[in-house]
């Protein structure tokens, strides 16, 4: 595996686990915090997604990630 690919795996990782929390910070805690948490690790699983041609998660990530953004800006 190259150091493209580990970063790419480890961005994965990352944005997965900070998906899950920002998901207990909406319901918890707060909102718009939860909300850009979710972003974050949306954005940053994306590029795994890209490299390995999941066309179908690319789109769904990034619907779901326009949506929690108009939550934040709401």
């Amino acid at each position: 595996m190259n150091r493209s690919q580990q970063f790419d795996v480890l961005a994965r990782v990352t944005g997965s686990v900070t998906v899950v929390i920002g998901y207990f910070v909406v319901l918890h805690v707060s909102p718009v915090v939860g909300a850009i948490m979710m972003t974050t690790g949306d954005l940053l699983a994306i590029p795994f997604f890209i490299r390995t041609k999941s066309w179908d998660v690319v789109a769904m990530v990034s619907f779901m990630t326009a949506v929690t953004i108009s939550k934040v800006f709401e």
